[in-house]
């Protein structure tokens, strides 16, 4: 006996109904895979694990390199896409004039110089909480990644350098409008390379969320 096309559209309904009621967590197949879900449930969903620093060398996290071969480094990719004038590009990806905005001190610079590219996510941070493991090629893409604006950041030197490898516990941006997105685009990147987080780095985070919105994040994962 063949199923009626009323039984049929009820079956249907109620597996909407299933998916919808389903909570949503960051776990998927792999690499490639694009999951959202509310940055609360992200940093849930992130594995709190003591950190370990043992053999990190800067070094081994090969950076800024050209992955499309079309003459301009990662840096300058960042600064070409971030930038609120687009600057000159000339030979050698040589870039002049335009300005740029950097969210963590809420100031503005018309030379690139000024800029450092902050990995969100410190280098360091990174090895501590899983990168240690990685193949030398993993944490190349890492260093470079492109793939996902959250990930690379234009910032002004002096914020960048006075962050340098610390992590929200002991660094938050001084632009305290920025704080929010900072700590949901921090969680966003430990999902896209599953990292963990240590204990006091989650507390941070989530005396931070506190006090903004249950912001939904969508990521590709790269892991």
């Amino acid at each position: 006996m063949h199923p009626t096309r009323a039984a049929i559209t009820a079956a249907a309904v109620f597996s909407v109904l299933a998916a919808l009621s389903t909570p949503a967590t960051a776990h998927a197949d792999g690499p490639g895979d694009t999951i959202t879900l509310p940055v609360d449930d992200a940093l849930t969903a992130l594995p709190v694990r003591d950190e370990d620093r043992t053999g990190y060398e800067r070094t081994k996290f090969r950076h800024w390199n050209d992955a499309d071969h079309d003459g301009c480094s990662t840096r300058n990719e960042v600064l070409l896409e971030e930038a609120v004038t687009e600057p000159e590009q000339e030979a050698g990806c040589l870039l002049t004039g335009g300005s740029w905005y950097s969210p963590y001190d809420d100031t503005y610079f018309s030379v690139a110089r000024g800029l450092d590219i902050d990995h969100l996510v410190p280098l360091a941070e990174a090895w501590d909480s899983g990168a240690s493991t990685w193949t030398a090629g993993e944490r190349e893409a890492y260093a470079n990644d492109l793939g996902d604006p959250r990930a690379l950041i234009a910032v002004s030197a002096a914020s960048n350098r006075s962050k340098a490898d610390q992590d929200p516990a002991t660094w938050q941006p001084p632009a305290t409008g920025y704080r929010c997105t900072y700590a949901t685009d921090w969680i966003t990147v430990k999902t896209r390379w599953q990292l963990t987080i240590d204990t006091t780095e989650h507390n941070a985070l989530t005396s931070i969320l506190t006090d903004c919105p249950n912001t939904p994040i969508e990521v590709t994962l790269a892991r």
